[in-house]
């Protein structure tokens, strides 16, 4: 359905494009980005250690539909994080895409790497995306209560994780 390749400059603009205001931008990105993204950051961004971005490509269309990124790959600990999961055209939101770009992560994780532990944050109010997190076999580990201001108001975080048992 997906296919994972790395994030480059040239994908810089069609980012950008898909994050049209500061509050989808901090629904994305958390706190890494100033809004609006610029391709500064974006070179800060992917030139991080520890952190592989992707642009995930519809296998069948071969168009960039979204974007994906392990962050925190800790090689002595084995464990990784998701980060920053977007299906940023929405034609192909709604349509599982979001549950292949999950399952190829952790497949890459477990497999490919043989790391043990994979974890992510989520906002708890994206119910959409908590559920996809289950399906794919993450469970809640606990809620950071108002731990993001956002305006005038607070966002908590349920922070999830999944183990390999291979």
């Amino acid at each position: 359905m997906i296919r994972l390749i790395k994030f480059d400059k040239v994908d810089f603009n069609r980012l950008i494009n898909w994050i049209d205001s500061e509050e989808s931008m901090i629904q994305f990105s958390g706190p890494i980005f100033d809004y609006p993204i610029t391709h500064k950051q974006l070179d800060n961004y992917i030139n991080t250690e520890n952190r592989i971005v992707y642009k995930v490509i519809d296998a069948d269309s071969e168009e960039v539909i979204g974007h994906a990124e392990l962050n925190n790959i800790d090689y002595k600990n084995t464990s990784a994080r998701i980060c920053r999961i977007l299906v940023g055209e929405k034609q192909y939101r709604n349509k599982g895409y979001g549950k292949a770009i999950i399952n190829e992560l952790v497949r890459f994780v477990f497999e490919d790497l043989n790391f043990h532990r994979l974890d992510l944050a989520v906002y708890d109010f994206n119910q959409q995306a908590i559920n996809c997190y289950k399906d794919c076999g993450f469970e809640i580990e606990g809620l950071f209560i108002d731990n993001k201001k956002v305006g005038n108001g607070y966002w908590s975080t349920y922070n999830m994780s999944i183990i390999n048992v291979n």
